[in-house]
């Protein structure tokens, strides 16, 4: 049936491959379960109706039988009166009858092999739908980590691009620059207010005449 067709090729997929074609997995995941769960309502349907299908064959057998088993009985009540020409009409009925029976019961056991069959295969179905379920959330959540590690790789790839860093060893490079020429500014500052000091400019004075002092002894002794 071209019901149980379609079933057997959605199951065959390989749905990871689905999934890396899809635009969106977590779509593609739950559109196959819904044509799953569709197809499978289908074949269910279907069989059922052959199930159906089957019930009015083997209805349609018994009475082929029971009027087979008519014509049999007024084929003998005929021998018995004495009247054989009535039981020959009576026996060419019941073998109409026999042949109705021969096909009924060839049809209905084909029929039932087929509802067989097909009860096999819904089966194979239901567990094959059930695990498809159970497969759903995590391939589901198996998607959003995937999105979300490419997020964080992009991210990365985006800030290394960009030159974050360097602009940041760049713009620490610029305050330590000026960072140096704050403390060079604050050494002058220092030194000119110590030159313009008196104490100090009394101390640099002694010092000064002290050392003229220590030359002059040295002069006159030579």
């Amino acid at each position: 049936m071209a019901i149980f067709a379609r079933l057997t090729d959605l199951l065959k997929a390989n749905i990871n491959d689905l999934i890396d074609r899809a635009e969106d997995p977590e779509k593609m995941v739950k559109q196959i379960i819904i044509d799953m769960e569709e197809q499978m309502q289908k074949a269910v349907q279907g069989l059922g109706t052959v199930m159906a299908s089957q019930r009015q064959m083997a209805k349609q057998l018994e009475e082929a039988k029971a009027q087979s088993k008519l014509w049999e009985d007024r084929a003998k009540n005929a021998l018995k009166d004495g009247n054989e020409e009535l039981a020959k009409q009576a026996v060419d009925s019941k073998l109409k009858a026999d042949t109705s029976v021969a096909t009924y019961e060839k049809m209905s056991a084909e029929l039932t092999a087929q509802v067989d069959t097909l009860k096999q295969q819904v089966d194979i179905l239901k567990k094959k739908l059930n695990e498809a379920r159970t497969r759903q959330s995590l391939l589901i959540a198996r998607d959003k980590v995937a999105d979300a590690r490419k997020e964080v790789s992009k991210a990365m790839g985006d800030l290394d691009s960009s030159g974050a860093f360097a602009k940041m060893d760049k713009m620490e490079r610029k305050i330590a620059e000026k960072e140096a020429q704050a403390d060079a500014a604050f050494e002058v500052s220092g030194l000119e207010a110590q030159q313009s000091d008196p104490f100090t400019e009394i101390e640099n004075k002694k010092a000064a005449d002290d050392e003229l002092a220590r030359l002059k002894e040295e002069l006159s002794k030579q």
